[in-house]
């Protein structure tokens, strides 16, 4: 899969929805830098598959980089308020069979982003939040090279 070619080029998404297993790491770790990173009337959310508990080690590599989840908790698609995106990134084979399975009969572009889950990692602590650092790096990445740079906007300008 061309994962290059997951957006048309020059097609920016209005309403994008992340998805992961529980909605605790990965996906609002994408939610809040994709944030920060695309045009304010971009509509951003996450959720998982299953319900979740937030991850404090989330919130301290979000940290380092100047982010926050804010007072915001993990929530199942079933809790979102909106149920209308263009684009449903997966993060998890579990959330993207999920995905698939609830937009079978909608116009909805599913793509799915391998991403790690930094929680099979153990050691230090330091260990563990270098692995959470790689999953937020990664996802930085894949925001700038596929939502940002594909639909001509500069990154300077987000």
């Amino acid at each position: 899969m061309d994962l290059g070619a997951d957006i048309e080029e020059g097609k920016r998404p209005g309403a994008i929805l992340f998805m992961c297993g529980m909605n605790a790491i990965r996906s609002p770790m994408a939610e809040a830098i994709a944030r920060s990173m695309l045009p304010s009337n971009t509509y951003i959310r996450s959720a998982g598959v299953r319900a979740g508990e937030r991850d404090p080690f989330v919130d301290v590599v979000l940290d380092e980089i100047g982010l926050s989840l804010g007072r915001r908790l993990p929530q199942t698609l079933e809790e979102l308020e909106d149920d209308y995106f263009d684009l449903i990134i997966t993060l998890s084979p579990q959330a993207h069979h999920a995905a698939l399975e609830l937009t079978r009969s909608n116009a909805i572009d599913v793509v799915y982003w391998p991403t790690m889950d930094p929680t099979v990692v153990s050691g230090t602590r330091e260990q563990i939040l270098e692995s959470y650092r790689e999953v937020r790096d990664h996802l930085t990445g894949l925001i700038e090279s596929r939502l940002l740079k594909r639909n001509g906007i500069a990154a300077q300008s987000a």
